[in-house]
């Protein structure tokens, strides 16, 4: 078992500052959790306390349900990799890998046993004879991974490993770490500010910021249920479009009045008593860009949302054309298909998907509805 608990976890600083406020984060065995937020939300110096390369101003932390709040870094049984892979450059591969393992007194048929094993997992059987600065970025990464493997540890920490990488051999390496996540069968702590890392490989991610845990989800439910305005344009990209709109609630409707225009809510959404105690009161209006839509039989498929915007500017990605829009004075971004005709300077009418349609407070910014 590799399980991982923090009870109202906070961490201070000399100097009144604040980094991490009351984390509570229970972790299965054989977890992906990982923890993203822009810099400087604590997702860092979370993972540090983890590591005990921090020390937990309150509250408790259990590996495996033992409290190691007082355990010195090497008996927590965890290994860290670094964003620099902190490789030593006049060893090589192999001595890199076996190094900690050497530390401990393990036997040298044992050592050399583990070291091959590790090597052939992440395929760089080949490497060890040479020496760091004789490798890419990628193969550094292989070797930091390789040196944590080695120790069979029951928790793997790591803290923004892919971002020294380039674009290509960041999407290459998710791939890979996703895989050895599924060979090790052990419990992962991750740390990224890249969203695509977080939602691309992690069982659940705990969002962050300024301290704060906000949501705590598996990625699609972070992405259709986001619980307050920070997390829903945190996750997604292109971001979340968000506009200022008026709930009015008229002959058993509910509608969304942006300036001139209105958009009906779905009976499903509209009607909630949540929605309908902001009726007359201003609010935030979230719409992904994938539910807005300028293809005729949209207009078809969502005759009471359609509105009329201005194209500022067209991006053709290939599979995609992203709009830039202006509706009633407010910037907002539609995704649509890459046979769209519309371009800078047009008028346009866009069907807007009710369904998908998010309300938020506008003063607390949390969910009113999904």
């Amino acid at each position: 078992m590799s399980s991982v608990t923090l009870k109202g976890i906070y961490k201070r600083y000399t100097g009144g500052v604040t980094a991490v406020s009351d984390f509570n984060l229970d972790i299965e065995d054989k977890e992906f959790i990982i923890l993203v937020g822009p810099s400087g939300c604590g997702k860092t110096t979370t993972l540090r306390m983890i590591a005990g390369l921090e020390e937990i101003s309150e509250g408790e932390l259990y590996i495996d349900n033992k409290l190691v709040n007082d355990v010195a870094p090497k008996d927590r049984d965890i290994a860290m990799v670094f964003q620099n892979y902190a490789l030593y450059p006049h060893m090589t591969v192999f001595e890199n890998m076996a190094f900690g393992l050497k530390l401990r007194k393990v036997p040298k048929p044992e050592i050399k046993k583990r070291v091959d094993e590790a090597a052939q997992i992440l395929d760089i059987a080949h490497l060890l004879d040479r020496k760091p600065k004789a490798l890419s970025g990628g193969q550094r990464q292989r070797v930091a991974l390789g040196r944590a493997i080695v120790r069979d540890p029951k928790v793997f920490l790591l803290d923004e490993p892919l971002s020294n990488l380039d674009a290509k051999l960041r999407a290459q390496m998710r791939t890979e770490l996703s895989k050895l996540h599924q060979k090790l069968a052990t419990t992962f702590i991750y740390v990224t500010h890249d969203q695509v890392e977080a939602m691309t490989m992690g069982t659940r991610i705990v969002v962050m910021k300024d301290g704060f845990i906000q949501q705590v989800s598996a990625p699609q439910t972070l992405y259709t249920e986001p619980a307050n305005l920070f997390v829903a344009t945190f996750i997604g990209t292109p971001q979340m479009n968000t506009i200022t709109g008026t709930v009015v609630d008229k002959d058993g409707k509910t509608y969304i009045q942006i300036g001139e225009q209105t958009i009906v809510l779905p009976d499903s959404k509209g009607r909630k008593p949540e929605v309908l105690a902001y009726a007359g009161k201003e609010v935030i209006v979230g719409i992904r860009p994938e539910a807005l839509h300028d293809e005729p039989r949209y207009m078809t498929e969502f005759p009471d949302s359609i509105v009329t915007a201005h194209v500022d500017l067209t991006e053709m990605m290939g599979s995609e054309t992203y709009l830039y829009l202006l509706l009633e004075g407010q910037n907002f971004i539609a995704r649509v298909a890459p046979t769209s005709t519309a371009r800078s300077g047009d008028k346009v009418k866009i069907a807007i998907d009710n369904t998908q349609i998010h309300l938020f407070d506008k003063d607390t910014e949390k969910t009113i509805t999904n």
